[in-house]
Order: C-alpha cells, then structure tokens, then sequence
C-alpha cells in the first residue's frame, strides 16, 4: 500500500510537471513571456523533479521491503511446515528439490510483491487521474486515451496465460536439476570408482541444456509481450498526435467544448499521452513476474497443502510423568492410508525401565514402530498408550521431550563438535557438555584435536569418520538426560573397535532409563531384558534371547537364514 500511495502521489507530480512544462513552453514561444517573470516556474520544475526522484527511490524501497518480508515468511512457513511434517515427509522427496523451493522458488515471489502488485494498483490510479484531467481540455484526445487504454492489458493477459504454464514447467525443470545435480555430487565417490563420471557429466550437461531451453522460451514470451505492448501504446500515442496536429491545421474542429486549443494544452495532452500508457507497459513488463511467482506458488503450495501427521492434543493435554511404561494396543499402520498394511494389530507392553530390542528382517516395520513412537507418523488403527493415556492427547513438543534418539546414520550440522553435541539440551553448561562428551568417548579422539571440542567436523560430519560421528550422536543422547532412549541400528556399519567403544556407551547410557533399540547385530540383544520378532506386519514371538535362541522359531530362523538377506550374527 505504501508503494502504491507513493507511486499515485508521483503520478500526480507527473501531471503537475506536464502542465509546468506546457505553460512555460507557451509563455515563453507564444505570449513572449519575459524570463524573470518564468524563474519561479523554473524553480518549481526542479521541485517537482526532485520530489518525483525521492519518491520514486522510496517506492522501490517500500516495495523491496514488501517482497522481503513476504519471502521471509514463506520461507519460515515452509520450514516450519516441513519440520512439522518431519521424516516421514522429507524422506520421501528428494533434498536437492526441496532445498530449490526453499530457496530459489520462494525468491521468483519477491518481483511479484515488490514490482507487479503495486504496478497492478497504479495502472487504473494514474490513467484515471490522467484522463480526470485531460477530458476537461479535449474530449476526444480523452475519448482516444480510454478506448485504446483496454488494448495493452488485453492482449497482455492472452500473451501472460502461455508465459504462467511455461514458468511452471520450468521451475519443475530447476527442481529436477537441483536434486538431480545433488545426487551427483554426494554420489562422486562411487561414480569415479564404477568410471561413470564421464557418463554422469554429459547427462548434466543435457539437463542443464534442457533447462537452458525452458528458460530462453520464458524470455522469449516475456520479449513477445514487451514488444506487443509496445506496438500498441506506440500506435495509441500516434492517434492522439494525428488529432492534436490535424486540430492545429485547421482540418478539424471538435473536440475542445467550442474552443480551439492553444499551443499549451495541446501540448500538455501530447506529453500526458506517453505517460498515460506508461503504468499500462510497466504492468506489461512486469507480468512476467506475475507468471513467475504463480508457477513457483504451485510447487510452494503443493507442500504447504500436504497433511501433517503428527500429534494433536486437546486443549488440556495429559501431563506425561515419569516413568514412562508404553503399550502398544492393536497398532495397524499403512504408508498414506493405502494397503498393504505394514503392520497388522501391534500390541505389546514396555514396561518403565525395561530395555527391549526389536528384531525382525529388513522391511518387517522396526523403524516404523520407532517412527510411530516419536509422533512421525499416526497410526492408522489402534493406539499407542503412554502411562495409560492415549499418546494422541499429548502435546508433541512435551512428549519429544521425554525421549532421546540414535540412529543409524548420524547426522552432523556444520560447525564444532561442541555445537554438535549441545543440539541435545541447548541449554546446557559447559561441565555437562564435557560430561556427555566422556560418557560417550568423544574425548577419546577429541583431545587429539588441537582444537579439541571447538575441532569443525565439516560438512556432514566429513571429517569425522563414521563411529566418531555415532559416538558425538550417542553424547547428544548423554546430554539430553531422557527417561526414554530410542536406538536404530545404532553400530550398523561400524567396525569390531567403534563397535566396542559404542556398545560400552550406549550401556553406560542405558542405566536407568526405558530402552527400545532396532537392531540387526544379535550382539547386541544379549543383555535386552526382551526381544520382539517382528515379522509379516506383526509380533512373531517374544520373550528373552536365550529362550527364543533355544526355541528355534522365528529368531532362530533370522539368526540361521541365508547372509544376503538375514542379520548379522
């Protein structure tokens, strides 16, 4: 609104500067007016000047502004969005498109905002105050300005429908070159050694050639409409001079209430005549901006559309007091509500301070029962009872708060081991902080470091090998302090000497707290106080490892099956 009240007041010095310079123009070439008495005029003109610059610079700023903090609160609504929806959304899409929405999508908004809907409000305000003052010296000049003026945005919007399609393919192009090229990127290492770089090089090369194209028939558009407006405004402007010099030659005479026109308003309409289709051209150009951000808003809102499953408590959420017992009743669950169910009637008991292992062959719902847990995901039949209340009348943010989690791919964010490890409990002093640290054998080879804790660990945890970073994970969980410790494969693909180091740190960490770990390495269930098999979407057998082991059922049959599909003995 502020960009449009100061682009209206500029109109308005527009038309006042027109009107100085016809006066001075005819003052000066037609009543001889002597150049003292036009000085006050003079300077009135740099006035006017000088006050349409300032508000010409204060409207871009204001406009700026407005795109700016539009895209900021997209941009925050997106993430809030997407870590309300948390892993069991992001993991299906691919990163590298997120990340180009996020970031290069919501920025094709700011020239809306800033440019096309502030100019949309000044192309009826300035061309109406134009024709408020131009009808009164001509009506026909006037006549021609309003019955051409509907031309430009006519043909604008016939030429903008085909650019608004065409910037949606294209930002679906872009997103599928992000997340294509970030996969290139994290997968170098394998695509050197199988020598595919090469092969991999050229397809980015066509990607990028094909979204080259799609960019170029954007352009090609937005050309087509600025040329098109153009021709239009020019041939309107045409008219208006063809009656004003063919008025002045005597060849016609209405028009003008009864009265010729003088040489000052005719010129002040000719000079109007540029400026009343300017608004109209600018809108035109910026349509593109127009057709940009609603293509980039389709893929926005295609996120901010997408359900999110996570808890919703009532207005009175269950107070969660310790210890925490937790009871499966009859759980069914099925990825977006679609058959096959993966899991099938769930039901079993974790009693507070118990330590249980889940096992069961890949894709048998291990992670999902974790998942579940953690409010990823809602289950689609059953419920999930914490001390005896639904899991589902209580707030999210207090329950996470119970709990700590470990899994199987650590996760590293840029900055120092310490920064690393405080993501547990922000909060948290420094004594703490070196008391997790010990506790999960991160001194171990921190102090190795010069710079000990404050060491960067690199993107993703680079510089780091892959039991250093599980071991700053599990000293998260150390921190963290939860009543409720959630393990997921926490040693998969380390080797005998991290193993160790991990295994004697997640049982240190396990003292005193309720434990349910996923696992697939069976030294790790022998001190479990129980095991649950699960297998075709429900418990097969329960009861502790040595019992099952010598009941030879379904964790016998796990243990002893072929190695390309069972787990790890």
């Amino acid at each position: 609104m502020l960009a449009v009240g100061l682009g209206f007041a500029s109109g308005l010095l527009l038309i006042a500067q027109a009107a100085l310079i016809a006066h001075l123009i005819h003052a000066a070439f037609i009543e001889t007016t002597p150049r003292s008495e036009l000085t006050p005029y003079f300077g009135l003109f740099i006035l006017i000047v000088v006050g349409r610059a300032g508000m010409a610079w204060a409207r871009e700023m204001a406009g700026f502004q407005a795109g700016t903090r539009v895209r900021t609160e997209v941009r925050l609504d997106l993430v809030a969005h997407l870590t309300a929806a948390g892993p069991a959304f992001t993991r299906h899409k691919q990163s590298g498109a997120l990340a180009s929405i996020v970031v290069e999508q919501v920025e094709a908004l700011h020239n809306f905002f800033a440019h096309y809907l502030p100019q949309l409000g000044l192309a009826v305000l300035v061309p109406l105050s134009i024709l408020a003052v131009v009808f009164p010296v001509s009506w026909t000049a006037g006549a021609i300005l309003a019955l051409t003026a509907p031309l430009i945005p006519l043909f604008m919007v016939i030429v903008g429908m085909g650019a608004e399609s065409i910037s949606q393919r294209q930002f679906q192009a872009l997103s599928r070159m992000s997340a294509y090229f970030l996969d290139v990127l994290q997968g170098l290492p394998t695509l050197k050694i199988f020598q595919r770089s090469k092969a991999e090089a050229d397809r980015v090369a066509e990607t990028s050639r094909t979204y080259r194209q799609r960019t170029m028939q954007v352009l090609r558009v937005a050309f087509l409409s600025s040329a098109v407006l153009e021709f239009f405004s020019s041939v309107s402007i045409a008219l208006v001079a063809v009656y004003l010099g063919t008025h002045f030659l005597g060849y016609i005479d209405f028009g003008t209430y009864g009265s010729p026109l003088t040489l000052g308003a005719g010129l002040f309409i000719l000079i109007l005549s540029p400026d009343f289709y300017l608004p109209l051209r600018d809108l035109g150009t910026h349509y593109h901006a127009r057709a940009e951000a609603a293509g980039a808003a389709e893929a926005i809102m295609q996120i901010l559309r997408t359900p999110i499953s996570q808890l919703q408590p009532s207005d009175a959420p269950v107070r969660i007091i310790q210890p925490l017992g937790i009871q499966f009743d009859r759980v069914t669950f099925a990825f977006n509500g679609d058959a096959p169910n993966l899991l099938e009637n769930v039901s079993f008991t974790v009693r507070a301070g118990e330590k249980v292992v889940l096992a069961g062959a890949s894709g048998a719902g291990k992670t999902t029962l974790l998942d579940l847990l953690m409010g990823f995901h809602q289950p689609t039949g059953g419920k999930i009872l914490v001390n005896g209340f639904p899991m589902a009348s209580m707030d999210c943010a207090q329950w996470r708060d119970q709990m700590a989690w470990v899994g199987q791919q650590p996760v590293l964010f840029h900055g120092s081991l310490r920064d690393n490890i405080r993501l547990g409990r922000p909060e948290a002093g420094e004594a703490a902080i070196i008391a997790a640290a010990r506790a999960a054998k991160v001194l171990e080879f921190a102090d190795r470091m010069p710079a000990g804790l404050d060491a960067p660990v690199g993107e993703q945890g680079r510089r780091l090998s892959r039991g250093q970073a599980q071991r700053v994970a599990l000293a998260r969980a150390f921190l963290a302090d939860a009543p409720l410790l959630l393990l997921d494969e926490p040693t998969a693909g380390l080797d005998s000497v991290n193993e160790r180091l991990v295994v004697s740190a997640i049982e240190a960490l396990s003292r005193g707290r309720t434990v349910i770990m996923v696992t697939h390495r069976m030294t790790n269930v022998h001190s479990a106080d129980r095991v649950l098999v699960l297998a075709d979407g429900g418990i097969a057998e329960e009861g502790c490892f040595q019992d099952l082991l010598a009941a030879r059922g379904a964790l016998y049959h796990l243990l002893h099956q072929p190695a390309t599909g069972g787990a790890a003995p």
